[in-house]
């Protein structure tokens, strides 16, 4: 039979694997970041009077330029953030990872560069190498946040198209202060200019305001974000930026053709009806985040600060050894190869509670 290594692929594809995490049937799974509680009856109801409206016109393409979705987006970012959000500063796409593959079509390619600070999210540099765009690796210090001043040097002497900042941060959980993303962009400008793209999938469990107001003054940079995590909807696959109306035009001369069907629209509009549900789900999982963190100190485990749905525990001689050990008693967490660390997803309180007993129960039976 043919492998993969026999067909014509690109010479940097070759020797790769695709991005995923583990996929296996435990009874507590917390792994993936998903937000742990199925969305409300009454917004079941209405996501199914929603779809059944769009039904109805299938057999026409739907709104090619999403104006309704994104104009309810608007109103969100506005009533959430306080930064005055106007329509024509927001994009949306299939999850956020096709935005940034959007802005990565239009602003990377072939012959430019990016650059992302890691460990951070993979999706970053793997999305850069199917646009063909170069990937940089920029400096962290050791307590995972950007060591601003070396990565200034680093933008100034390669001189990245694209500079990705992740706030909060996968798989660290840390935030970004927006001083540091002023220097970014300031820096990014005097070197390019370049686009300055803040990755705010996990804005709404972050204990600091949202950087969307930088956009203010500042046409080069872009704030994206998605409806999987605070909404509770990965299973829609929803994304979408902020950003200077320019940039929005631009990203419409790589998106494809009706690029989000009129089921997802309809469905992402229903959800958009019910954020203060929604965002009542995201308070309690700040609270089990944060008791999290607390329980997994006093066990003894070492825990980055996190302002996002799931946190980083360690430190491990074999971080991978302690994630299998934590599977074998029906746990699955994180291994992101980040060594002497793990990541949890928060779950449940039932869920938090039967993974903080296994961490007990590993810990001692590594510790007899």
């Amino acid at each position: 039979m043919t492998g993969i290594d026999d067909l014509p692929i690109r010479a940097e594809l070759r020797g790769k694997s695709p991005y995923g995490a583990p996929q296996l049937d435990v009874p507590v799974r917390l792994n993936t970041n998903e937000n742990p509680y199925p969305l409300p009856e009454e917004l079941v109801r209405r996501i199914a009077e929603r779809v059944a409206e769009a039904a109805r016109t299938l057999n026409r393409y739907p709104d090619r330029d999403a104006v309704a979705l994104r104009a309810a987006l608007a109103r969100y970012l506005t009533g959430t953030t306080g930064y005055e959000t106007d329509p024509g500063q927001v994009w949306a796409a299939n999850g956020s990872n096709e935005v940034i593959q959007q802005l990565l079509q239009t602003f990377g390619g072939p012959g430019r560069t990016a650059i992302g600070f890691e460990p951070s999210y993979s999706m970053h540099g793997l999305i850069a190498r199917g646009t063909g765009t170069g990937w940089l690796s920029g400096p962290r210090r050791e307590d995972f946040t950007i060591d601003t001043g070396a990565a200034v040097r680093t933008i100034a002497e390669r001189r990245p198209e694209v500079v990705f900042v992740c706030s909060p941060n996968n798989p660290t959980g840390t935030a970004v202060d927006r001083e540091t993303v002023i220097e970014l962009y300031e820096a990014a400008q005097a070197a390019g200019p370049s686009m300055v793209i803040v990755d705010e999938a996990y804005g709404e469990f972050s204990h600091r305001p949202s950087l969307l107001p930088l956009l203010d003054g500042r046409p080069n940079l872009v704030v994206t974000r998605t409806m999987s995590k605070a909404f509770g909807a990965a299973g829609l696959r929803l994304g979408y930026l902020a950003a200077d109306p320019a940039v929005v035009d631009a990203v419409q001369l790589v998106r494809l053709p009706y690029h989000l069907s009129a089921v997802t629209q309809a469905t992402a509009l229903a959800a958009l009806e019910h954020t203060g549900t929604l965002l009542g789900y995201v308070e309690r999982l700040k609270d089990e985040r944060d008791r999290l963190v607390r329980e997994l100190r006093a066990i003894g485990c070492e825990v980055t600060d996190s302002d996002a749905n799931f946190v980083q525990f360690g430190f491990f001689d074999d971080a991978h050894a302690m994630w299998q050990a934590l599977l074998e008693h029906g746990v699955l967490v994180r291994d992101n190869g980040v060594p002497g660390w793990l990541r949890v997803s928060t779950g449940t309180p039932e869920e938090n509670d039967a993974f903080l007993d296994a961490v007990r129960a590993v810990t001692k039976e590594t510790t007899r």
